[in-house]
């Protein structure tokens, strides 16, 4: 029987408190994450009657080989839940802008794969997401590094 002690708990690292900056920084962050998604909803939704989530998913799609991924893939790209996704590719389907395919490499997965009228659909509201993405975020950002800016939010995404 082993009378090893138990490992003693890591040393408490001080922390430092926000600055008045930072503490706007992170503040206006948490809102921003919140209230862009639903600004460019709203007015996609107003404008062209397509959800933002529908719009992402299809514009993955016409990104991907052979305007298909599969839906696990998908999902991770449209950084949603399988069953979430699920939801989005049902609805595009009874519209006729997706399609759900067996996957050949084995059978048994499903790949989403975006039609002819799904590509049309997808090409008809880009005008509006695009006013949109420049309307709530791009035009506030005039005079900022924007390279600086995308390097430092896919920093803290990964």
């Amino acid at each position: 029987m082993s009378s090893a002690a138990p490992e003693p708990a890591p040393a408490a690292v001080p922390t430092r408190p926000l600055t008045a900056q930072e503490e706007a920084v992170v503040r206006a962050l948490t809102h921003l994450i919140h209230a862009l998604p639903r600004a460019i909803d709203g007015d996609m939704v107003r404008e062209r009657r397509l959800t933002l989530t529908e719009y992402l998913t299809l514009m993955h799609l016409s990104e991907a080989p052979d305007r298909r991924l599969r839906m696990g893939d998908l999902a991770d790209v449209c950084d949603m839940s399988l069953s979430g996704t699920t939801r989005v590719v049902h609805r595009l389907e009874s519209e006729g802008f997706v399609r759900r395919v067996r996957c050949g490499e084995d059978g048994r997965g499903r790949h989403a794969a975006l039609t002819a009228s799904g590509l049309a659909r997808l090409e008809s509201a880009w005008p509006a997401h695009l006013a949109a993405v420049r309307r709530h975020l791009l035009d506030h950002l005039a005079g900022l590094d924007l390279r600086a800016l995308a390097a430092a939010f896919r920093n803290i995404a990964t």
